[in-house]
Parts: structure tokens; sequence; C-alpha cells
């Protein structure tokens, strides 16, 4: 397991010495502390808690308080792990004033130390201001969950030609944008591999896929899916390292049989007067 804190230039070595980046999400502290005992690089509060963590069924709904409440949990968890906060839909996309403040919310309320936003040519001017106040910023760009209604579902992207949002060409030209802007890195989700492959080749910045294929400079998972944590959907690109949603469910059933047959608790499980 690494020791070393993680920093945000860390990463671009990481790159250069082809050593693969390891991210996975995460919410609360005892998961984020068992993932940065592990010796995960970046771990990302993300929007996906919409999902995930409140049951939604997109991550339109977030709020920024929101993230600053689970970042709050990860950052006193974290001892070496970059921590990367999410800028929820509609924190960023008004004004660029609007998002350098919910940027800066991110950093001084919830301790995050970077911020990530979704988008290409059209945030390039954001990215650019944010990271000018010395906030660094991850990208995102292909299949991005906030452009949900506008993707027609979560659909991979990047697969039809030309430079509409979502095709090919574009994506070329929205990774460019988000290194140009200053990004320090950009995740590239739900695109096809060869494209990520181009992209990372094309980058002097770090790529992290998901769903994008292994030719990525690092890797990203939803902590749910990497836990088996979830009822039964498990997306495509993702895979279980785990079954914690079969081993709970397994568990409780004990319990209540137990508690039922009168066998928990016993008498190991009791106090005494003396």
């Amino acid at each position: 397991m690494a020791t070393e804190k993680t920093r945000v230039t860390d990463l671009a070595r990481m790159k250069a010495a082809h050593t693969p980046i390891t991210m996975l999400t995460a919410y609360d502290y005892p998961f984020a502390r068992i993932f940065d005992e592990a010796g995960i690089d970046v771990l990302l509060v993300g929007d996906s808690l919409g999902m995930v963590v409140q049951g939604a069924d997109s991550t339109l709904p977030v709020t920024l308080d929101d993230i600053i409440y689970h970042l709050r949990m990860v950052t006193r968890a974290r001892r070496r792990a970059l921590v990367v906060g999410d800028l929820p839909f509609l924190s960023y996309q008004v004004s660029v004033e609007q998002a350098l403040r919910s940027a800066g919310k991110l950093v001084k309320k919830g301790g995050a130390e970077a911020v990530k936003l979704e988008g290409g040519i059209t945030m390039a001017e954001t990215i650019r201001r944010i990271v000018e106040i010395d906030i660094p910023v991850m990208g995102h760009i292909g299949l991005t969950p906030q452009s949900v209604h506008r993707m027609g579902g979560h659909r991979v992207q990047g697969r039809r030609t030309g430079k509409a949002p979502g095709c090919r060409e574009r994506l070329l030209e929205d990774a460019t944008a988000v290194e140009q802007a200053g990004a320090f890195a950009v995740v590239l989700e739900g695109i096809p591999s060869e494209l990520a492959s181009e992209i990372t080749q094309r980058l002097s910045i770090p790529t992290i896929g998901i769903g994008a294929g292994p030719e990525c400079d690092g890797q990203v998972l939803v902590m749910h899916d990497l836990l088996g944590l979830s009822e039964s959907f498990i997306p495509r690109f993702a895979k279980p390292y785990a079954s914690v949603w079969k081993d709970s469910l397994a568990a409780a059933h004990s319990y209540i049989r137990e508690v039922r047959e009168h066998v928990f608790p016993g008498p190991e499980h009791c106090y005494h007067a003396r």
C-alpha cells in the first residue's frame, strides 16, 4: 500500500510513467477509510450519490449542499488519497461567477482538493476561470449523466461521426478544449475503447476511464458497482469484486431468525451485575 499523499501533480507523473491511476467513488467515512487504507489514488465524491445513495433515477436532483455534506465525511477519513468533489447539475452552468462560487464552496466547506465538472468545449471558459483561482479541475466528457435528457438516456457516446454533441469528432474537440483550458485530468465515460485510446494518446493530461476501455491512463468505478452493493443492475463496464448486497441480506436474515428463535442475544452478549 502506498503511504505518501497523492497530489494533483502526481497524476501527471503517473501518466508519464505509465502507472495506471486508480479512482473510486466514496460517500461516507467507513468506505473512504477502507479505500484509502487499500491505497486508492483518488476518491471522488460524485453526484452519482443521487442514484446509489439517495435512490433517485438520475444525478439531476443532487445539490451542492449534498456534495459538501458527503465531502466532509470523506475528507475526515482520507489520509493519502486525492479527494475530488463533483459540481452537481445547475451549480456551475448558469454563469462563470456561479461556477467559481460553487467550486470555492466545495474546497472551503467540504475540504475537496479538486473539483470535477461535465462538459467540453462549452465548459472550457468555466474550467479556465476556476483554474485561474487555483482550484484544480478534472473534466468529464462522453456520457455525461447530467445530460441524460439530451442523450435520451445513459447511452454510449462517440459512435457516430460528426461535430454534433456526442459525436466522435466533437468528443475529440471536447477533450482538447478541456486540456487547453487547464484541467489536470479528464474522465472519459461511456465511449468506444478505440476513441478513448486515441484521446489518451493525444492528450498530455491523464484520462480516467469508466466504460471507456483499458487504454485510458486510469480507471474509476462507482463503489456500489465494485462491491456488488446494488440490488440487481450492474453496468456492462463494471466488475463486482464482492457481493455486499447478498452478504448483507443474508446477515439480516440470520439476525431476524436468531432474535425470533431467542438465540440472540446469548449470555456472551449480556451485561451482569457482577
